[in-house]
């Protein structure tokens, strides 16, 4: 599906269809490592946004500083309408995820829900995805978090993380699919591993290393 990686194609979902849609998890299948890398005081960044359901959810747990960007007008602006009386620190910013518009070490995490996947589809996909991740790696603080949700495994995903010009350290885990999932296969790799979703939880100036 190789529109998923375009722009175009994200606004005219957004403007056909605006209900909310949770790619591959909501909030309660990633909730004990989402506690287990944040604090409800920690200053978020959700990456690829959209109109998921994850960020209320998350907010309704505590964590109310969340910033969560888009690169649909379309949607951030739904976003911005719905969710106005969240409060200062809860917000929606349209912005382009390779060029992130915040000053370097600005968030104590990040998290990102299918958003490389889908950028992983579209053309210069590997040189997109790698922007991408430098500037989640620019954004965050010292020992910050990068929380990534794919169905990629980990032999297609962590040349991604593993470049030399990054610190982080690695650990993946697996978590079930939903029995009732929204998640949708974006490529046919996600045939290799039907029933589980990999999190690649990235934390910044560790001692490099994988764990599984």
């Amino acid at each position: 599906m190789s529109q998923y990686g375009k722009a175009e194609y994200w606004e005219e979902r957004y403007t056909r269809d605006p209900e909310p849609f949770d790619w591959y998890q909501r909030f309660a299948g990633i909730k004990d490592l989402v506690q287990a890398c944040f604090t409800p005081e920690s200053k978020l960044l959700n990456v690829g946004a959209g109109n998921s359901r994850l960020s209320e959810e998350m907010f309704d747990e505590g964590y109310q500083n969340i910033t969560n960007i888009d690169i649909s007008h379309v949607v951030t602006k739904a976003m911005q309408e719905k969710y106005k009386d969240k409060g200062p620190n809860f917000k929606y910013l349209h912005m382009d995820a390779r060029a992130m518009e915040f000053e370097d070490g600005s968030f104590d995490g990040a998290i990102d829900k299918g958003t490389l996947d889908a950028i992983l589809c579209g053309e210069s996909s590997s040189s997109n995805a790698q922007k991408v991740i430098q500037e989640v790696h620019r954004v965050l603080g010292p020992k910050g978090v990068y929380l990534a949700i794919s169905y990629g495994l980990p032999e297609h995903r962590l040349q991604y993380f593993e470049k030399p010009e990054y610190d982080w350290n690695v650990i993946v885990k697996q978590v079930h699919k939903p029995t009732i999932s929204t998640s949708i296969a974006i490529t046919n790799e996600d045939k290799d591993a039907p029933n589980a979703h990999y999190i690649y939880i990235c934390t910044k100036g560790q001692q490099k290393g994988v764990k599984q």
